[in-house]
Protein backbone atom coordinates (compact mmCIF):
# COMPACT_ATOMS: atom_id res chain seq x y z
CA UNK A 1 0.00 0.00 0.00
CA UNK A 2 1.17 3.53 -0.77
CA UNK A 3 1.13 6.33 1.79
CA UNK A 4 2.00 10.00 1.33
CA UNK A 5 5.25 11.29 2.84
CA UNK A 6 5.10 14.66 4.61
CA UNK A 7 7.98 17.11 4.59
CA UNK A 8 8.34 19.15 7.80
CA UNK A 9 7.23 21.82 8.53
CA UNK A 10 4.84 21.59 5.56
CA UNK A 11 4.55 20.12 2.10
CA UNK A 12 4.64 16.69 0.49
CA UNK A 13 7.59 14.52 -0.48
CA UNK A 14 6.09 11.81 -2.66
CA UNK A 15 4.85 8.45 -1.43
CA UNK A 16 6.26 5.36 0.26
CA UNK A 17 5.28 1.71 -0.04
CA UNK A 18 4.19 0.06 3.21
CA UNK A 19 4.15 -3.71 3.62
CA UNK A 20 0.70 -5.29 3.99
CA UNK A 21 2.12 -7.90 6.38
CA UNK A 22 3.40 -5.18 8.75
CA UNK A 23 0.92 -2.30 8.40
CA UNK A 24 -2.14 -3.93 6.83
CA UNK A 25 -3.33 -6.37 9.49
CA UNK A 26 -6.71 -6.30 11.24
CA UNK A 27 -5.79 -5.27 14.83
CA UNK A 28 -6.57 -7.85 17.51
CA UNK A 29 -7.15 -6.50 21.00
CA UNK A 30 -6.26 -9.79 22.67
CA UNK A 31 -2.76 -9.82 21.19
CA UNK A 32 -2.18 -6.14 21.96
CA UNK A 33 -3.38 -6.73 25.52
CA UNK A 34 -1.00 -9.66 26.03
CA UNK A 35 2.01 -7.71 24.78
CA UNK A 36 1.21 -4.61 26.84
CA UNK A 37 0.78 -6.74 29.98
CA UNK A 38 4.13 -8.41 29.26
CA UNK A 39 5.84 -5.01 28.88
CA UNK A 40 4.33 -3.52 32.03
CA UNK A 41 5.11 -6.65 34.07
CA UNK A 42 8.78 -6.33 33.10
CA UNK A 43 8.79 -2.70 34.25
CA UNK A 44 7.16 -3.45 37.61
CA UNK A 45 9.79 -3.26 40.34
CA UNK A 46 8.42 -5.84 42.74
CA UNK A 47 10.34 -4.34 45.68
CA UNK A 48 7.35 -4.34 48.07
CA UNK A 49 8.28 -5.98 51.36
CA UNK A 50 7.07 -6.35 54.95
CA UNK A 51 8.67 -7.61 58.16
CA UNK A 52 7.86 -11.20 58.95
CA UNK A 53 7.73 -12.65 62.46
CA UNK A 54 11.42 -13.52 62.37
CA UNK A 55 12.40 -9.99 61.18
CA UNK A 56 10.34 -7.79 63.55
CA UNK A 57 12.36 -6.02 66.24
CA UNK A 58 11.06 -7.44 69.54
CA UNK A 59 12.50 -9.61 72.28
CA UNK A 60 11.87 -13.33 72.02
CA UNK A 61 11.21 -13.48 75.77
CA UNK A 62 7.87 -14.99 76.72
CA UNK A 63 5.56 -12.09 77.59
CA UNK A 64 3.78 -13.60 80.56
CA UNK A 65 3.44 -16.95 82.25
CA UNK A 66 1.63 -19.74 80.51
CA UNK A 67 -1.28 -20.07 82.94
CA UNK A 68 -3.23 -18.04 85.45
CA UNK A 69 -3.33 -14.64 83.73
CA UNK A 70 -6.74 -14.96 82.10
CA UNK A 71 -5.13 -14.30 78.69
CA UNK A 72 -4.64 -16.66 75.80
CA UNK A 73 -1.27 -18.40 75.75
CA UNK A 74 1.32 -16.28 73.94
CA UNK A 75 5.01 -16.88 73.51
CA UNK A 76 6.30 -13.72 71.78
CA UNK A 77 5.47 -10.09 70.96
CA UNK A 78 6.55 -10.85 67.42
CA UNK A 79 3.36 -12.78 66.79
CA UNK A 80 1.13 -11.35 64.00
CA UNK A 81 -1.76 -10.93 66.47
CA UNK A 82 0.06 -8.14 68.33
CA UNK A 83 0.54 -4.53 67.27
CA UNK A 84 3.87 -4.09 65.47
CA UNK A 85 4.27 -7.83 65.30
CA UNK A 86 5.38 -9.63 62.15
CA UNK A 87 3.09 -9.78 59.12
CA UNK A 88 1.70 -13.17 58.15
CA UNK A 89 2.21 -14.09 54.49
CA UNK A 90 2.94 -10.49 53.48
CA UNK A 91 4.49 -9.44 50.14
CA UNK A 92 8.19 -10.12 49.57
CA UNK A 93 10.52 -8.83 46.82
CA UNK A 94 9.99 -10.71 43.57
CA UNK A 95 10.01 -10.30 39.82
CA UNK A 96 6.66 -9.81 38.10
CA UNK A 97 8.10 -10.58 34.65
CA UNK A 98 6.75 -13.49 32.66
CA UNK A 99 7.66 -15.09 29.35
CA UNK A 100 5.95 -14.26 26.08
CA UNK A 101 6.66 -16.00 22.80
CA UNK A 102 8.84 -13.95 20.44
CA UNK A 103 6.36 -14.49 17.59
CA UNK A 104 3.54 -13.03 19.69
CA UNK A 105 5.67 -9.99 20.59
CA UNK A 106 6.49 -9.42 16.93
CA UNK A 107 2.86 -9.88 15.93
CA UNK A 108 1.78 -7.41 18.63
CA UNK A 109 4.04 -4.72 17.16
CA UNK A 110 2.59 -5.34 13.69
CA UNK A 111 -0.95 -5.01 15.06
CA UNK A 112 -0.04 -1.78 16.88
CA UNK A 113 1.38 -0.28 13.66
CA UNK A 114 -1.65 -1.47 11.69
CA UNK A 115 -4.06 0.05 14.23
CA UNK A 116 -2.42 3.47 13.89
CA UNK A 117 -2.59 3.33 10.10
CA UNK A 118 -6.18 2.07 10.15
CA UNK A 119 -7.31 4.87 12.48
CA UNK A 120 -5.58 7.55 10.40
CA UNK A 121 -3.09 8.34 13.16
CA UNK A 122 0.06 7.31 11.30
CA UNK A 123 2.18 9.98 9.61
CA UNK A 124 5.27 9.33 7.49
CA UNK A 125 7.84 12.15 7.30
CA UNK A 126 10.97 12.38 5.15
CA UNK A 127 13.40 12.75 8.08
CA UNK A 128 13.63 13.90 11.71
CA UNK A 129 16.46 16.41 11.47
CA UNK A 130 16.82 20.05 12.53
CA UNK A 131 19.78 22.43 12.30
CA UNK A 132 19.74 23.51 15.95
CA UNK A 133 18.87 21.52 19.05
CA UNK A 134 16.29 24.05 20.22
CA UNK A 135 12.73 23.27 21.25
CA UNK A 136 11.43 26.47 19.66
CA UNK A 137 12.67 25.37 16.24
CA UNK A 138 11.07 21.94 16.61
CA UNK A 139 7.74 23.41 17.72
CA UNK A 140 7.56 25.33 14.44
CA UNK A 141 8.15 22.13 12.49
CA UNK A 142 5.41 20.13 14.22
CA UNK A 143 2.87 22.87 14.92
CA UNK A 144 0.45 21.24 12.44
CA UNK A 145 -0.08 18.41 14.97
CA UNK A 146 -1.39 20.84 17.58
CA UNK A 147 -1.27 19.63 21.19
CA UNK A 148 -1.60 15.94 20.40
CA UNK A 149 0.83 13.46 21.92
CA UNK A 150 3.38 12.27 19.40
CA UNK A 151 5.73 9.30 19.20
CA UNK A 152 8.42 9.76 16.56
CA UNK A 153 10.30 6.64 15.47
CA UNK A 154 13.45 7.19 13.41
CA UNK A 155 15.89 4.76 11.84
CA UNK A 156 18.73 2.89 13.62
CA UNK A 157 20.08 6.21 14.93
CA UNK A 158 18.47 9.55 15.82
CA UNK A 159 19.62 13.07 15.02
CA UNK A 160 21.42 14.61 18.02
CA UNK A 161 19.88 18.08 17.60
CA UNK A 162 16.39 16.64 17.15
CA UNK A 163 16.82 14.53 20.28
CA UNK A 164 17.92 17.57 22.32
CA UNK A 165 14.93 19.61 21.15
CA UNK A 166 12.46 16.83 22.04
CA UNK A 167 13.66 16.62 25.67
CA UNK A 168 11.80 19.81 26.62
CA UNK A 169 8.53 18.71 25.02
CA UNK A 170 6.42 16.57 27.38
CA UNK A 171 3.99 15.51 24.63
CA UNK A 172 6.65 14.30 22.20
CA UNK A 173 8.82 11.18 22.45
CA UNK A 174 11.61 10.10 20.11
CA UNK A 175 12.84 6.53 19.69
CA UNK A 176 15.22 4.72 17.34
CA UNK A 177 13.67 1.87 15.38
CA UNK A 178 15.11 -0.70 17.81
CA UNK A 179 13.09 0.92 20.63
CA UNK A 180 9.72 0.67 18.86
CA UNK A 181 7.27 -1.07 21.18
CA UNK A 182 3.54 -1.69 21.49
CA UNK A 183 2.91 0.19 24.75
CA UNK A 184 4.48 3.48 23.63
CA UNK A 185 2.79 3.31 20.21
CA UNK A 186 -0.68 2.81 21.69
CA UNK A 187 -0.16 5.40 24.44
CA UNK A 188 0.38 8.28 22.01
CA UNK A 189 -2.25 9.96 19.86
CA UNK A 190 -0.18 10.01 16.67
CA UNK A 191 2.66 7.79 15.48
CA UNK A 192 5.22 9.55 13.27
CA UNK A 193 7.66 7.43 11.28
CA UNK A 194 10.58 8.61 9.19
CA UNK A 195 11.45 6.94 5.88
CA UNK A 196 14.45 5.27 7.48
CA UNK A 197 12.23 4.22 10.39
CA UNK A 198 9.83 2.49 7.99
CA UNK A 199 12.71 0.68 6.28
CA UNK A 200 14.11 -0.46 9.65
CA UNK A 201 10.70 -1.74 10.80
CA UNK A 202 10.21 -3.60 7.52
CA UNK A 203 13.59 -5.24 7.99
CA UNK A 204 12.89 -6.04 11.65
CA UNK A 205 9.38 -7.44 11.18
CA UNK A 206 9.73 -8.90 7.72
Amino acid sequence: MKVEVVKLPSGKDGTIELSETVFGLEPRKDILHRVVRWQLAKKQQGTHSVLTRSESNYSTRKIYKQKGTGNARAGSRRSPIFRKGGVYKGPTPRSHAHDLNKKVRSLGLKHALSSKLGSGNLVIIDKAVIKEGKTKALRKNIKSFGKKKLLIIDGPTVDKNFSMAVKNMPNVDLLPSAGANVYDILKKDILVLTKSGVEALHERLG
